[in-house]
């Protein structure tokens, strides 16, 4: 390529220059380290939110539990509640606004927490014996769909806590009976 020299308004010019801009080479080194980085940072946001939704969630399962304890020490015994809730329900209406201000209905997936009070509490999770001031509080997880294959033991209630491995244990039960958790992981909340 030659370059010629052009005067404009006094100053020397090059008439060909060369084109500003990557060249292709570049802009593929650029798009590969852009990919890996991807690659290793969207799987970690992934795990951090539902961390954070998982520990939010076993927050607002014990701030249902306290309110459940506290109504019980005032009226002696629960009001009916098996399962899923809403706002217009008798546990909400028993519960909210007096023993707490807003009753969360919803685990931070999305997903309605279900509660069992008294009798109904019984064959859930393997608890058997329930009575009137028992009761027991899930959350279904990520996937808002009920673990199969737990069942609480009480000679060994530690049997219910995991460790979060993987992505999928995010879909494990969370799981209160009178104020205890029985389906939990460690280190979590802790």
């Amino acid at each position: 390529m030659t370059v010629d020299w052009v005067i404009k308004l006094g100053k020397k010019v090059r008439l060909f220059t060369r084109p500003k801009g990557f060249n292709l080479l570049e802009l593929l080194i650029a798009i590969v380290i852009i990919a890996l980085l991807t690659m290793i940072v969207i799987p970690n946001i992934r795990v951090s939110i539902n961390r954070a939704k998982l520990k939010s969630t076993m927050k607002d399962t014990a701030v249902i539990s306290s309110a459940l304890s506290d109504y019980i020490m005032d009226n002696g015994t629960l009001p009916p509640q098996s399962g899923v809730y809403d706002a217009s329900s008798a546990l909400h209406r028993a519960l909210s606004p007096f023993y707490i201000k807003v009753l969360p209905l919803y685990d931070q997936w999305g997903h309605g927490f279900r509660v069992w009070c008294g009798s109904a509490a019984n064959g859930v999770y393997g608890i058997t014996g329930a009575s009137s001031e028992d009761y027991t509080i899930a959350s279904f997880g990520r996937d808002g769909f009920q673990e199969g294959d737990f069942s609480f033991n009480s000679n060994l209630p530690q049997e219910g806590f995991f460790y979060l491995k993987q992505f999928s244990d995010f879909n494990k039960d969370l799981v209160m009976w009178n104020s205890a958790w029985i389906r939990r992981p460690i280190g979590v909340g802790d």
